[in-house]
């Protein structure tokens, strides 16, 4: 196998807890992951000489080590000595800095893609323990589907599928720096926090709007503060038919759950016109086991 063309799948966070701040600065985490079908796509071509070498369709992307696909080739070459170099093509279409572990589900797949052409024999066990050293949600983004993350977000334990629904995706037009939100939390004082246990029992209950009813973020309380616009996508969200609607990650994207897709589409179109948002999308949950 010469070459190996792979898509890299984006995922939201139906809740996230932090539960404390650990001695060593990391945070505990409760939350639960979720793919949806929006993807970048891969394109890894094996060289002949020894070199890695990185293109992308974004000109303000790293082609080197600050791109965690070129860390991730770089770990697997290293540690079983592979004498051939890889070039690998990145098409980005999950949104950059979104809190949609793209760069880390792109990582994800340059592990998955590099042990099967180089034929490295690796079990998916195996990728995600090499995979949490470049990242805490590379190991999520290689099992994928549904799953409860805890720890600092490495410990993963697979859930019952999510109910099938539509997933309607806002980014609004600005960055938001993990760093930075985690650094203001101040997770030891929090007092409310999401019944990430009962959402996942009407998961698996099979109740979509008991399970949206339930769905929290505790990272809101940081980036809604600084950046007024994720509380006002969520409730024109919620205005036009979600079920419910919550900032995934560190933001700033939005996400809107919808179990009717004609409702679904006329938010997409009106939040489209409405300049809200600088990317919007409609997709699905994405449940490769199910």
């Amino acid at each position: 196998m010469n070459e190996i063309q792979l898509r890299a799948f984006a995922k939201i966070n139906l809740g996230l807890d932090v539960l404390r701040r650990r001695p060593d600065g990391y945070h505990e985490v409760k939350m639960v992951m979720q793919t949806i079908r929006l993807f970048d796509k891969l394109h890894l071509i094996k060289r002949m000489d020894n070199n890695i070498t990185v293109d992308t369709n974004l000109s303000y992307l790293p082609n080197n080590e600050n791109n965690l696909v070129y860390r991730a080739a770089d770990l697997l070459k290293k540690e079983f000595d592979l004498k051939e170099g890889v070039h690998i093509r990145l098409y980005k279409y999950i949104p950059v800095a979104a809190g949609m572990a793209g760069g880390s589900s792109d990582a994800a797949a340059v592990l998955f893609g590099m042990n099967q052409m180089y034929q490295l024999g690796l079990t998916l066990e195996q990728l995600m323990e090499r995979g949490v050293t470049i990242g805490a949600d590379v190991p999520y983004c290689l099992m994928r589907g549904t799953a409860l993350a805890e720890g600092i977000g490495e410990k993963l334990t697979r859930l019952p599928a999510c109910p099938n629904c539509y997933v309607l995706i806002a980014k609004p037009g600005i960055n938001v720096s993990t760093k930075m939100v985690y650094e203001n939390l101040h997770a030891n004082e929090l007092s409310i926090h999401p019944d990430i246990d009962g959402m996942i029992a009407e998961m698996a209950r099979g109740n979509l709007k008991k399970m949206s009813d339930k769905m929290g973020n505790v990272l809101e309380t940081v980036t809604t503060v600084k950046y007024p616009i994720i509380n006002t996508i969520k409730e024109f969200m919620k205005d036009h038919g979600a079920l419910g609607a919550m900032m995934s990650g560190s933001g700033p994207t939005v996400f809107g759950l919808y179990t009717d897709l004609t409702t679904a589409k006329q938010a997409y179109f009106d939040l489209k016109v409405s300049h809200l948002a600088q990317n919007v999308y409609l997709t699905t949950i994405f449940n490769p086991t199910k």
